[in-house]
């Protein structure tokens, strides 16, 4: 009896907090008929509805809602208490669940992929690419990725990417026939794609810095897109100029298909970051990841200097 009613409490849980039966079968591991019937069977039991259900959306009840408040304590504390045991196991064990936004996911987090989970065979990995910057504890993730300045405060942050600049790129046959840009006012005679953040839906602004002066300079163009992958596909097909991180474009302008602009106004962000809730037990899973990924910062670091020092 205890052991299924925890099952149904998990489940009733996980709908509450995705407000979605298909997105909370999904996380749970269990066939949406199932996660349905679970949370009938749950309903019946207790007497009350828990979820005002319509094909639109799923809300909790009042009921739901005094549940819901009892239960969360309860179900984080079968979780600690769980991965108290995973220290004394000899190969860890457990889920490691990601939110990264899409450029990182790509460019940091995929490289990572492979050799973590030959190292560690036993952990589940699951990769959410997330560009709407959501809260990871509400989405039950463990960690998040995402540029330093938009870092909650109150989160334990592990830097794994550094530094980078936001430049002004383009096709080569874009510019052909086009004068090179100067200044940033000079982007007024080009057609500049730009970006609609998909967190809070602005349109991205195009910041340049020349020694000490710093200003955001607001473009025009015929083009609006709210995906970073497809910014990248419309300026290298040449319908613009866009601006981008420079880890995003080095590749492509290093073989040519893209060109610099601006290059004395581009403008430094801060690095990126692996930030998971500050709290007493981090789960196992992701403390072995917290040190996977130090340990291999410190490695690319160590190649850097010694490619460094034999190129000298």
């Amino acid at each position: 009896m205890a052991g299924l009613q925890i099952t149904e409490l998990a489940a009733f849980a996980a709908v509450a907090e995705h407000h979605s039966f298909t997105r909370a079968a999904a996380q749970v591991g269990i066939a949406l008929p199932t996660m349905s019937q679970t949370i009938r069977s749950l309903e019946d039991r207790l007497g009350v509805r828990l979820f005002n259900r319509t094909t639109r959306s799923v809300a909790l009840t009042e009921a739901g809602e005094r549940l819901l408040a009892e239960v969360r304590p309860i179900l984080e504390s079968l979780d600690h208490a769980l991965e108290s045991v995973n220290s004394f196991r000899d190969t860890p064990m457990g889920t490691l669940r990601l939110a990264v936004t899409r450029p990182f996911a790509t460019m940091l987090l995929a490289p990572l992929v492979q050799p973590f989970l030959a190292e560690y065979p036993a952990i589940r990995l699951e990769i959410a690419v997330d560009d709407t910057h959501s809260d990871i504890v509400s989405g039950r993730f463990d960690a998040g990725i995402r540029v330093g300045h938009r870092v909650e405060r109150d989160m334990t942050i592990l830097r794994i990417g550094d530094e980078f600049r936001m430049m002004t790129v383009a096709a080569p046959a874009f510019m052909k026939d086009r004068s090179a840009p100067s200044a940033p006012t000079d982007l007024q005679a080009l057609n500049c794609i730009q970006y609609r953040t998909p967190w809070d839906g602005s349109v991205y602004g195009w910041t340049f810095a020349n020694g000490d002066e710093l200003t955001e300079f607001a473009v025009q163009g015929s083009l609006i897109v709210n995906d970073i992958d497809l910014l990248v596909s419309t300026v290298l097909s040449g319908v613009g100029v866009g601006y981008l991180p420079e880890p995003l474009v080095a590749g492509h302008l290093a073989e040519g298909r893209l060109v610099s602009l601006l290059d004395d106004w581009s403008h430094v962000r801060y690095g990126v970051f692996l930030y998971h809730p500050s709290r007493r037990q981090t789960p196992m899973p992701l403390q072995v990841f917290l040190r996977f990924v130090e340990t291999h910062r410190r490695r690319g670091r160590t190649a850097e200097r010694e490619g460094a020092s034999a190129a000298s």
